[in-house]
């Protein structure tokens, strides 16, 4: 096993477009990258679930049940397409400067959780059974047959662990840069549907994926 060399695959395996990762980019927009970095947490937590899932073997029998997998991606296409909807319907956008005269529109908005952040985060993550392929596909690559497993498990998981919150931090740096050009209550309305829109095609997706 060799984390060095495992480092660099994490990073560019967490970059990967996906749900959470919009989620991220969602929350730097909505809250900034300190409570999207914050929020990753949950995100982190369902996938330290799925990495012990797999370092027990489970994960090859989940993906071995059909209607195990299927009630997983269900549950996550379900999850994705009533967030998107609330998303495509919403008016408000917490932590927006909008340029004077359209601030009003706003002003009303709720303050962004970052524990309902993390919720969501967690939420996406565990009901997303792409994740049990991602990790029961490129982990045992990585794994020394020669060397104890459990503690190579441990250590090739954090890394990974750690390369979702460098993720997060540049997509929720991005999701700032875009908060910066939202001046108008329209431009928050076209977010808002663009978010939502993204949310529900992701679920599309999920539920056109194959074990």
């Amino acid at each position: 096993m060799d984390a060095l060399l495992f480092a660099p695959v994490a990073v560019a395996i967490a970059l990967t477009p996906g749900p959470n990762n919009f989620c991220g980019l969602n929350n730097g927009i909505r809250a900034g990258v300190g409570a999207a970095l914050l929020a990753t947490v949950g995100r982190v937590a369902a996938f330290a679930i799925f990495l012990t899932i797999s370092a027990i073997g489970l994960g090859a029998m989940l993906l071995a049940s059909e209607a195990a997998f299927t009630a997983v991606k269900w549950a996550g296409a379900v999850y994705l397409f009533w967030i998107g909807w609330r998303a495509w319907r919403s008016r408000e956008f917490g932590g927006a400067a909008l340029a004077e005269g359209a601030e009003a529109a706003v002003r009303a908005a709720a303050p962004v959780s970052v524990r309902a952040m993390a919720l969501q985060e967690f939420l996406l993550g565990i009901t997303n059974p792409k994740a049990i392929i991602l990790f029961a596909a490129i982990f045992p690559q990585f794994i020394d047959p020669a060397q104890p497993a459990a503690r190579q498990f441990v250590v090739l998981g954090a890394v990974y662990l750690m390369a979702e919150f460098v993720s997060t931090a540049v997509y929720a740096a991005c999701g700032l840069q875009i908060r910066r050009v939202i001046r108008t209550q329209r431009g928050v309305v076209r977010l808002n549907r663009a978010t939502g829109g993204f949310f529900m095609g992701a679920g599309g997706l999920l539920l056109a994926t194959h074990r």
